[in-house]
C-alpha cells in the first residue's frame, strides 16, 4: 500500500496502525534470525560434547561468543546507519 489518497481518515489510521504492526513483527523475526544464527555459531564453536552440565570453560566461551557476535552486530548495525546519514545530506 503505497498510496492512501483514496482511504478514509479512519481507514487510513488503521492502515498505519497495521503498516506498525507488521514493522514490529519484521524486527522480532530479524531478532530471532540474529539469536538462532549466534547459537549456531556460538554451540559449533565452544561445545566439544553436550553433557548434563555445561563446564566452566564452555560457559565462558559461550558467554564471550555471544558477546562478541552481538558487539560486531552493533558496530555493523551503526556504521551502515552512518554511511546512509551521509548518503542522505
Amino acid at each position: 500500500m503505497d498510496s492512501f489518497d483514496n482511504l478514509s481518515a479512519s481507514e487510513k489510521a488503521e492502515a498505519s496502525e497495521l503498516q506498525k504492526m507488521i514493522a514490529v513483527e519484521q524486527q522480532k523475526a530479524q531478532f530471532q534470525a540474529q539469536v538462532h544464527s549466534f547459537t549456531d555459531v556460538c554451540w559449533d564453536k565452544c561445545v566439544d560434547s553436550p553433557g548434563s552440565k555445561l563446564d566452566y570453560r564452555t560457559e565462558t566461551c559461550l558467554q564471550n561468543c555471544v558477546e562478541r557476535f552481538i558487539d560486531t552486530t552493533l558496530t555493523i548495525t551503526n556504521r551502515f546507519t552512518q554511511m546512509v546519514q551521509k548518503g542522505t545530506h
